[in-house]
């Protein structure tokens, strides 16, 4: 399934700026970044169920906020990018390293 995870995390104080960076980093391991606060995750129901209860330890819920999307099986048809994509799908493109 495609989930798309967004975050606003309080950045003032160096407290907020590590769990920004511990955020991105759980992110980051699950899914592309296609904007700065923003993720692309295709992953597994259970996965998810692990990034939440990852990312509710690490933030400071009257400071922090972490919407996440579920778009499902078929999110091709409800992804629409106006200008540069730098996405992938990752379903169909190969990626060699």
């Amino acid at each position: 399934m495609q989930v798309l995870i967004t975050y606003d995390v309080e950045t003032v104080s160096a407290q907020g700026q590590k769990r920004l960076r511990q955020v991105a980093k759980v992110c980051t391991d699950y899914g592309q970044r296609v904007q700065n606060s923003v993720f692309e995750l295709n992953i597994y129901p259970a996965d998810l169920v692990n990034i939440k209860n990852k990312l509710e330890k690490i933030i400071d819920p009257k400071k922090d906020s972490i919407r996440i999307y579920n778009l499902g099986k078929h999110w091709e048809k409800r992804i629409e990018t106006l200008g540069v994509d730098h996405s992938y799908n990752p379903e169909k493109d190969l990626l060699i390293l």
